[in-house]
């Protein structure tokens, strides 16, 4: 009996862990269907590996302007032209990034989660092309469609 009940416990605890997790298909799967670059601008990769902390899933603010979520697993992207950028989140404090987009540049910010008091926080970091690259092919595509 107290298997059994362990059990049920531990298939609870799991099932909540992945409730957040993105479901769109992947980047591999879908990278080459991407629409082109738009002439005189760049492109800024979001993405999110970790499942830890999958209920905490802050808005995205690029100079202000909400352009998606932080949810795990996930990915979208947004073109924008050459300029300074600044990428937010903001739990129960806000945590910025600053970047610089050139033209015809592919950008790649990842979110990370760090303890919190009360919740975790969602912080945005600068990945270099190569590894960011690596990481965002197993996450799944949550943008407009």
């Amino acid at each position: 009996m107290k298997n059994s009940v362990a059990l049920l416990f531990l298939l609870a605890c799991c099932s909540t862990l992945f409730v957040g997790c993105a479901s769109g298909p992947r980047y591999s799967e879908m990278s080459a269907s991407l629409p082109a670059l738009p002439p005189d601008s760049g492109r800024i990769y979001f993405y999110r590996k970790s499942v830890m902390g999958a209920a905490v899933q802050p808005t995205v603010k690029l100079n202000g302007e909400a352009v998606g979520t932080a949810a795990p697993g996930g990915f979208f992207y947004v073109d924008r032209p050459a300029g300074n950028y600044t990428i937010e989140t903001t739990t129960e404090v806000k945590r910025e990034l600053g970047l610089t987009l050139d033209k015809g540049q592919q950008r790649y910010v990842r979110f990370n989660i760090a303890l919190g008091f009360f919740i975790g926080h969602v912080y945005p970091e600068l990945i270099e092309d190569e590894k960011g690259k690596k990481e965002i092919a197993s996450c799944h595509y949550t943008g407009p469609r």
